[in-house]
This record gives C-alpha cells, structure tokens and sequence, in this order.
C-alpha cells in the first residue's frame, strides 16, 4: 500500500473515532458505526492503532463481537439504552424546546429500535467470551 493511502486511511480512522467519541456523549451521533470504520480504516493501513483499537477496554469487545457475528448482549443493550435515554434528557433540558423537542424523541425511538433489533448474544456464548 503506497504511504498516501495509508495516510488517508489513518487520517480517516482518526477522524472517525473522534466523531465515534463525540457520539458517546451526544445521543444524536451513532457511535458504532464510527468505530466500525475506524477498525476498517485502521485495519488496513496501520496494525499498530488496529491493535489499539481492539484491545481498548471500551471499544475492543464492540469491534471483535461486531467482527465474530457474536451479538450483543441484554446488559449491553440496557446500558446503551439507559444512557441514550439519560443524554436525551439532558440535551432536551439544556436545548429548552423548539424544534429540538420533536427531535430528540423521533431519534431517541429510532436509536432505541436500532437498539433492541440488534442480534441478541446468549448467555453461554457471553461467559464462554470472559
């Protein structure tokens, strides 16, 4: 791979998990998927941040449960909600309605669904992972 391709990859890896990083804390960005592409981005043009980015302990067990097909399991998706939710509130209280209270709650119900309809992990399969 010639170094500019590698340097796009690796400038666009960054990019994503900064944007996958503003997304834990602002419910209207997706998280996920940000971190998704920078695996991908990363996982082609630099082993070194690719094997950060696997071995981070908030980020790692995402991308290889992702990778494997494994799901999610019910704790990790009643964390998400829980947060997702919590945020909501917040940036409705902080926002003080306008167009933002009709907003919040049309994304809220769509992450929540994005959510919920995610490949369920079992129980053996999660403790088989520990």
């Amino acid at each position: 791979m010639n170094r500019v391709k590698r340097t796009a990859l690796v400038a666009a890896g960054s990019v994503a998990m900064v944007i996958g990083g503003i997304g834990v804390v602002m419910p209207i960005l997706p998280t996920t998927p940000f971190v998704i592409v920078a695996a991908l981005c990363f996982g082609t043009s630099s082993p070194r941040m690719y094997g950060w980015l696997t071995r981070n302990r908030y980020f790692g067990e995402y991308i290889e449960n992702y990778r494997e097909g494994k799901g999610v399991s019910r704790r990790t998706k009643a964390y998400a909600l829980i947060f997702l939710w919590s945020m909501l509130i917040v940036s409705a209280l902080m926002m003080r309605g306008g167009i933002v209270a009709i907003v919040l709650p049309i994304v809220g119900a769509a992450v929540s669904a994005h959510i919920l309809l995610l490949k369920g992990r079992d129980r053996s399969c999660a403790e088989q992972s520990r």
